[in-house]
């Protein structure tokens, strides 16, 4: 495939707000070739991991069938109260109020290496608390990786800064 894979994601003006530039993955996911060689490309960036980490719930999508092409574990970053059994949660400021992820207790062996994976990296909130999360779970997460990038919100930044190497596929600017 020589096209960027840019031009598979929509964008939706205005959503959920006005003002928003949504970027909508579900577009790629709807083309079979673009959806594998975006696998292929965040294979080509995960470096030794032992799992892989998918945030709720895009990030579900492309964490899985990562996992799979690496022949890897999958541990699945859910929202509060979503896991059945004993789960390790971690609490994140949203702008107005706060939330939760949540992994099972026993998901993440001590000092298994990790890599977060979600469709997109914006501010970074859910993906410093999934971080935070694993790692209180003894886990190490020195990466992470996303579809898309929106670098002006600083979010990959914010993980580079909290020691987590970040790969992006797709930048937009701007939003």
């Amino acid at each position: 495939m020589t096209r960027d894979l840019s031009t598979l994601i929509r964008t939706i003006p205005d959503y959920p707000l006005p003002g928003i530039q949504f970027r909508d993955v579900t577009t790629l996911l709807l083309d079979g070739p673009g959806f594998a060689t975006t696998i292929d490309r965040l294979a080509a960036a995960a470096g030794e991991v032992d799992l892989i980490a998918g945030i709720e719930a895009r990030g579900f999508v492309f964490a899985a069938a990562l996992a799979a092409r690496l022949t890897k574990g999958l541990v699945l970053v859910r929202k509060k109260n979503k896991l059945p059994g004993a789960v390790i949660g971690v609490n994140y400021a949203l702008e107005y109020g706060e939330d939760r992820v949540e992994i099972h207790a026993d998901a993440v062996p001590p000092g298994a290496r990790v890599l977060v994976v979600d469709d997109l990296i914006a501010t970074g909130g859910t993906a410093l608390a999934a971080v935070q999360l694993l790692r209180t779970a003894r886990a190490e997460v020195a990466q992470a990786a996303f579809v898309v990038d929106l670098p002006d919100l600083g979010g990959a930044d914010r993980l580079r800064a909290a020691g987590v190497e970040v790969a992006t596929l797709v930048s937009f600017a701007g939003d």
